[in-house]
């Protein structure tokens, strides 16, 4: 069954590793091989049983992904302060964005709900 589930991820990895290398340099493959799952997921309107438990237990070892960032952070401390400004204002700059325009799809997607579920009614 979890055979079944990393079979499919593997295989949209390798989809959006080709299409990186022949049609778009721009995006990495395992960007492209994401996207292919989002869209394969929306026809599916559903998450495949083995694709869920293969999800599930992959999800436990996300832990082991900060691994890598928090040693570099620990070894380029000098190099990450020297350039703070310039950090902070892409952390700002990227919640200054996000912040707002999250609420206004949470007050969409809300307004959606809530027609539905009148015409249900």
């Amino acid at each position: 069954m979890m055979l079944k589930g990393l079979t499919w991820l593997v295989v949209l990895q390798l989809i959006g590793s080709v299409i990186h290398l022949s049609l778009l340099p721009a995006l990495p493959g395992p960007i492209i091989g994401m996207l292919l799952l989002f869209v394969l997921l929306l026809v599916r309107r559903g998450i495949p049983e083995p694709l869920e438990k293969t999800a599930a237990l992959l999800l436990q070892y996300l832990p082991l992904l900060l691994i890598v960032p928090a040693a570099g952070i620990m070894t380029s401390g000098a190099a990450l302060l020297a350039d703070l400004p310039a950090i902070a204002a892409g952390l700002v700059l990227s919640l200054v964005v996000t912040v707002p325009f999250c609420g206004w799809l949470m007050q969409l997607l809300i307004r959606r709900m809530d027609r539905q579920s009148e015409d249900q009614a």
